[in-house]
């Protein structure tokens, strides 16, 4: 099984701006973790839920045919549902956006079921400095692709984080694909 599974180009320079341009219409909340509470040692973002941005539809049904593929071609997972709605992380130079390592298991019903993390890169890669995806399978650190529209998937058990952002903002998009809780 694959560390990481990118798929560049997966959408659109175009597409990636137009869903930058929705969430940042609509008010954006800090990011918490699970069980609502807010951690600014391990996680400072803002985020907007896909599902509370009007004309946003057509990018689950991208997500989802991505997410099948994937699964089919590299990870074998019991894949069922996304039982969560996608968000629009937006990591800022100004509050030094990160998210230290992490799995995205966690406690909560729902979390112990994702199996899939999905990472949607949406900004322009000369549009910030730091703020790169790290997954850590092993021993070894793999950087996520950087390049606008490509989608980086690993199972969501994986140790990640997002370097803190020292220039400009970083925008990306995550989604879980979930099934019965790993044995």
């Amino acid at each position: 099984m694959p560390a990481l599974y990118s798929k560049p180009e997966a959408f659109s320079p175009g597409e990636c701006d137009r869903i930058i341009a929705a969430i940042t219409a609509v008010p954006s909340k800090d990011a918490m973790l699970v069980g609502q509470n807010e951690d600014h040692v391990l996680r400072t973002a803002q985020l907007v839920w896909v599902d509370d941005v009007d004309g946003l539809g057509w990018v689950m049904e991208r997500l989802i045919e991505i997410v099948r593929k994937s699964n089919v071609d590299q990870f074998d997972f019991d894949l069922r549902e996304f039982a969560e709605s996608p968000q629009v992380a937006s990591y800022r130079a100004t509050d030094s956006g990160h998210f230290a390592w992490h799995s995205d298991i966690g406690d909560g019903p729902v979390a112990r079921k994702r199996k899939l993390t999905l990472v949607l890169q949406l900004s322009l890669p000369s549009s910030y400095e730091g703020g790169e995806l790290e997954i850590m399978p092993s021993a070894q650190i793999l950087s996520a692709s950087r390049s606008q529209g490509c989608v980086s998937i690993f199972p969501s058990f994986t140790l990640h984080q997002v370097v803190p952002v020292r220039c400009g903002v970083r925008h990306s998009l995550t989604v879980w694909a979930h099934g019965p809780a790993f044995r």
